[in-house]
């Protein structure tokens, strides 16, 4: 087993439950970390045989760019999206962070994480 981390993916998107949230947008930072079977790639050193993370950043952008109140429904499509399109994926969890949230405090960033495991 082996794990695959791309991180602090910066991306600007317009989620929140403010209507402002959705004119203004806000600077987020994502998180994905994938654990896979990465024993034959270190040997074939083919791409084909692991987790390409240039799919991880792809989905990740994608998904950030569509409009959600609340970032758990953002972090769980992301999830959906990993096990759907990289079937060696076994587990995968993902942090997204609002960075400055306005939320009428001095709050560098709100972070949610979840995970999932593939049955």
């Amino acid at each position: 087993m082996g794990t695959i981390k791309v991180e602090n993916i910066k991306v600007y998107a317009f989620h929140g439950c403010l209507n402002e949230e959705a004119l203004i947008g806000s600077d987020y930072s994502v998180n994905i970390t994938v654990k896979a079977d990465l024993s034959k790639s270190s040997q074939t050193d083919d791409l084909n045989d692991t987790v390409d993370y240039v799919l991880l950043n792809k989905i990740v952008v994608e998904e950030m760019s569509v409009r959600s109140k609340l970032l758990e429904t953002v972090v769980q499509r992301i999830l959906d999206r990993v096990f759907k399109e990289s079937l060696l994926v076994n587990f995968t969890e993902v942090s997204v962070s609002k960075i400055n949230p306005p939320i009428g405090g001095n709050v560098e960033k709100v972070t949610i994480v979840l995970s999932k495991e593939r049955c």
